[in-house]
């Protein structure tokens, strides 16, 4: 298969999921200190102090919870916090922990001072859920013995475990869960300047000759998220690996980038399908999340998720009581013409 149509079929920026390999991959440009990590440096310095005064109580960290759009470096601070105070971290995800059996066998071998992340958080069912209370605030696990009226709960004693909780939709939270978390952070979206940073440091890592011309056009197309910064560089890198001599000048990204059909503010092939299919088939809107989902052919979750956070950004997209619409910026990006306007 040709590096041409590599880059065609995988132009996708955004997927909701994650296969084993890129995720290994992209451990490798984590950094493993605060110090290292580029923005968000107002939740880097309460994290700062937290650590260091656990350090001296010589106790835990209260418990975590970060939220925010995917992509933004959740994971990454889970695993620099654990880093940073030293701590052994167990890595799981709401929809990993089924029954109650499975969080009870998670809970029973944490050790003194371990890291329990859990991504996707919003996710844990309710009985899941109301066993992770007394672990969390008491450090108990309550066991219940039994069925009916001879059933009797036994507690067992828990060693002092930080829980790290991640998720993209906080409001799902439950109040009583959210109320358990000491330290609460909502991760921002980062500049272009935050994100030339990094996609700099990427490139040390990977021994990617890049130019600092390059460097700033990456970080302008990556839709203000880390991730995709990282994403658009592993592409860049390959198409110049191809197409020229390895080294990843301004010319060699323009080119990547429109084989790929990421524009210049970042906009991909399902970011224009979900905007020209609420102005051509809905009027530019309103229109329902659930009837737009199933006009895309793309799944509700993903476009509230992962599409619809950078459009609102833009301000490409309002959300009203009666769904999503089109904005007058969007048109004009689009170069589409409104009902009635006889030109832009």
């Amino acid at each position: 298969m040709s590096l041409d149509h590599e880059l065609e079929t995988d132009g996708r920026l955004v997927s909701p999921t994650e296969n084993k390999q890129e995720e290994r991959f992209d451990l490798s440009l984590r950094p493993k200190k605060l110090t290292d990590y580029v923005g968000q440096e107002k939740i880097k310095s309460n994290l700062e102090i937290a650590i260091k005064a656990t350090k001296k109580r010589d106790e835990p960290l209260e418990h975590v919870l970060l939220y925010g759009a995917p992509g933004l470096g959740k994971t990454t601070l889970a695993h620099i916090i654990a880093n940073e105070t030293g701590a052994n971290i167990r890595v799981t995800s709401g929809p990993a922990i089924e029954k109650s059996g499975d969080l009870a066998a998670i809970l029973s071998n944490l050790e003194e001072g371990d890291i329990l992340f859990i991504d996707e958080i919003h996710r844990l069912n309710k009985v899941v859920e109301e066993i992770l209370y007394p672990a969390m605030e008491d450090f108990a696990l309550d066991i219940v013995m039994g069925k009916g009226p001879t059933a009797r709960t036994l507690r067992l004693d828990l060693p002092r475990f930080t829980v790290i909780g991640a998720t993209t939709m906080a409001s799902l939270l439950s109040a009583p869960l959210r109320d358990r978390f000491g330290h609460i952070y909502h991760l921002e979206f980062y500049q272009p300047e935050e994100l030339a940073k990094i996609v700099r440091r990427s490139a040390k890592v990977l021994d990617v000759r890049l130019e600092p011309a390059a460097a700033g056009e990456i970080a302008q197309r990556s839709r203000k998220t880390p991730r995709v910064a990282n994403r658009l560089l592993k592409r860049v890198r390959d198409y110049s690996l191809v197409k020229s001599d390895g080294v990843v000048d301004l010319p060699i990204c323009k080119e990547s980038f429109a084989m790929l059909e990421i524009d210049d503010l970042g906009l991909d092939q399902t970011d224009r399908k979900i905007l020209k299919t609420i102005i051509e088939k809905f009027n530019g809107g309103p229109v329902g999340l659930n009837t737009l989902a199933a006009a895309t052919g793309e799944e509700l979750n993903t476009i509230e998720n992962v599409y619809e956070p950078y459009l609102l950004q833009l301000g490409f997209l309002d959300r009203s009581a009666r769904g999503r619409l089109v904005t007058e910026s969007a048109y004009r990006h689009l170069k589409i013409n409104r009902p009635g306007q006889l030109g832009l």
